[in-house]
């Protein structure tokens, strides 16, 4: 069968247009590269700068104020466990990154979830691109990523912008699109504009699925640390990596252990802030 078929070259075309688009647009990558790796450092240098009891505890209190009490006893505990054992600066670093990422994946992702919720046919086009985006291994998303950018933490940002956008166009759809029929047609019958209509009842009422979304975004660009250090990231990941290729069991896992510290941080105060928002909105 093979011999029957001649084999189209897909890996010389793609090739080529990557090729193409560093040759055509590379000062455009340029001033993107440094704009993102500007952006994380200077986010790095700026917590740095605090010192790290006195940030863990107003980490504590943001903990507070957006979810529970708990939460925020665990949140200055952890933060200062990770302190302890050496770790501060590369979950520093680590941290940068993860939210320079999710907040480009925000901006890009809860307009383009508006906009599926509100056309139909942008529904149909954006959603097989995600279906490509959430299926394709998250490795793939380096390769391109250190043609257009080199190596270091720009790719990283980059990779986890796109393997972390998904979720959060997903269930800005979904929310939007599960606001009650009866609400939509008693604004329609008040006289409200689309824009009225999408800012006043739907997004309110949306919050907590958008929120899930964020939650969700946030998880799958904490899972590419590991896999951005590959690249030349710096952080928690680049700990690890180090640990394997090393062979340092006990390193690995302490780097691990910080890792999950601040997965179930930001999860548990991403969760709670919408509900938190949610009840604030019914009552």
């Amino acid at each position: 069968m093979n011999n029957l078929l001649p084999r189209l070259p897909f890996a010389d075309w793609i090739d080529t247009g990557i090729d193409w688009l560093v040759t055509q647009f590379g000062s455009v990558f340029d001033g993107l590269s440094g704009f993102l790796k500007g952006t994380v450092e200077g986010a790095v240098d700026l917590m740095a700068w605090v010192p790290s009891i006195v940030l863990a505890v107003l980490f504590a209190v943001v903990a507070w104020l957006l979810s529970t009490r708990r939460i925020a006893i665990f949140t200055l505990l952890g933060l200062l466990f990770i302190d302890y054992l050496g770790y501060w600066h590369s979950m520093l670093q680590m941290l940068s990154l993860v939210i320079t990422s999710v907040v480009i994946a925000l901006i890009i992702g809860i307009p383009l979830g508006i906009w599926g919720s509100q056309q139909p046919t942008a529904k149909k086009i954006i959603s097989p691109i995600l279906d490509l985006m959430q299926t394709m291994p998250a490795f793939v998303y380096l390769l391109p990523a250190i043609f257009f950018f080199n190596i270091g933490v720009v790719p990283g940002v980059v990779a986890s912008v796109i393997f972390s956008m998904p979720p959060t166009i997903r269930l800005t759809m979904l929310g939007i699109e599960q606001v009650p029929k009866d609400l939509i047609e008693a604004t329609e019958a008040f006289g409200s504009t689309t824009w009225q209509r999408l800012v006043k009842v739907q997004i309110p009422l949306a919050k907590p699925t958008i929120m899930a979304g964020v939650n969700q975004s946030i998880m799958l660009s904490l899972s590419m640390v590991v896999i951005a250090s590959m690249v030349g990231a710096p952080g928690l990941g680049e700990e690890v990596y180090r640990a394997v290729t090393q062979l340092k069991t006990g390193v690995g896992f302490e780097t691990g252990l910080s890792i999950v510290i601040v997965a179930i941080i930001l999860d548990r105060i991403t969760q709670h802030a919408g509900k938190k928002k949610q009840g604030g909105t019914l009552s």
